[in-house]
């Protein structure tokens, strides 16, 4: 098997994902190649320097449709005979997209990928493709469905979080992301996205709010409360799957909550040779992929198990 390094990473701003958001008026296919276009930039990439472009993308309808990393790849500068490959592993897709293309080099199918993806929640609203486990009845009754808000206050009830504590995290976190711009360390790797004419649309995430205290989060109501435990009554079936619950404890609102927001990223991927070719320097090496499946309910704990799987395959320790 031959190693697989990571020789670039770069990002967008995240926009807000709503009509007022920065990235609105830029759709997925055009936010694609400008990400793909830094990655040819920055690495001086010239004709079919990469076997492919793995894009993950979780809502593959409308505009982002068909197949979207082909698209991509047609509107940025990148050779026409790169191909593209788009895919969807919900929210892992990007990560999926990362893995693929590290497992493609490690089993000489080429050289070097380019791999990430996209999501334009703003312009494209999560839930939009329809998706059976949510729509069909039969399967959604069957696997006791949930939307993931209700997940993630199933996992506070099961395991004694408390809304202070969801609270004080969401306030660390605003203020480490604050800190980590005003400290300069997004600065090789988070892009400008511009306009045709080359004007500046948004230069920094938009999404952060540093100013977030515990007194403002407080006067948040739970967001998911009211369909847990009214229409259509999601609570009820978390409790069928869960019957040790007495009740769900709401904890999560838009202030504690991952944020609705458009974005793409990118990272380079390549074995020894191609580093050396270009003369680019990797800044880190893929050891080992894994992926599992989980609890449909709950959903969201799957970090768990497959860092778990994956240390034990590679007789590793969480301490390596």
């Amino acid at each position: 098997m031959t190693d697989a390094y990571i020789y670039d990473a770069l990002r967008t701003p995240r926009g807000k994902g709503r009509k007022d958001g920065s990235l609105h008026e830029v759709t997925s296919v055009r936010l694609s190649a400008l990400t793909l276009n830094a990655i040819k930039e920055r690495n001086n990439l010239e004709g079919h320097a990469v076997e492919d472009v793995i894009w993950g993308n979780v809502t593959q309808v409308m505009e982002q449709g068909g197949c979207l990393a082909r698209s991509a790849v047609l509107a940025s500068d990148l050779d026409e005979r790169i191909p593209g490959l788009a895919i969807n592993r919900f929210c892992a897709s990007g990560m999926e997209a990362v893995n693929l293309a590290a497992n493609q080099v490690k089993g000489g199918a080429g050289d070097a990928y380019i791999a990430g993806g996209v999501e334009m929640m703003g312009r494209v609203a999560m839930g939009s493709d329809g998706a059976a486990i949510a729509v069909d009845p039969s399967l959604a009754m069957d696997t006791y469905f949930v939307p993931q808000g209700i997940s993630a206050d199933i996992i506070a009830t099961e395991y004694g979080f408390t809304r202070d504590q969801a609270d004080a995290l969401a306030m660390e976190s605003q203020r480490r992301a604050k800190a980590a711009w005003d400290d300069n360390r997004f600065a090789k790797s988070v892009i400008t996205v511009r306009d045709q004419n080359g004007l500046a649309i948004l230069d920094h995430d938009e999404y952060m709010r540093p100013g977030t205290d515990m007194q403002a989060l407080g006067s948040l109501n739970p967001a998911f409360q009211m369909m847990g435990e009214q229409m259509p009554g999601f609570d009820k079936v978390a409790m069928m799957k869960y019957p040790h619950l007495e009740r769900i404890n709401h904890i999560h609102h838009a202030g504690n909550s991952s944020g609705i927001v458009d974005g793409a990223a990118a990272l380079l991927i390549g074995n020894k040779e191609f580093g050396e070719k270009h003369g680019l320097k990797p800044r880190a090496r893929i050891k080992a992929t894994a992926k599992i499946g989980t609890d449909p309910t709950i959903m969201l704990t799957g970090p768990v198990p497959v860092t778990e799987k994956i240390l034990t395959d590679n007789g590793m320790k969480i301490g390596d």
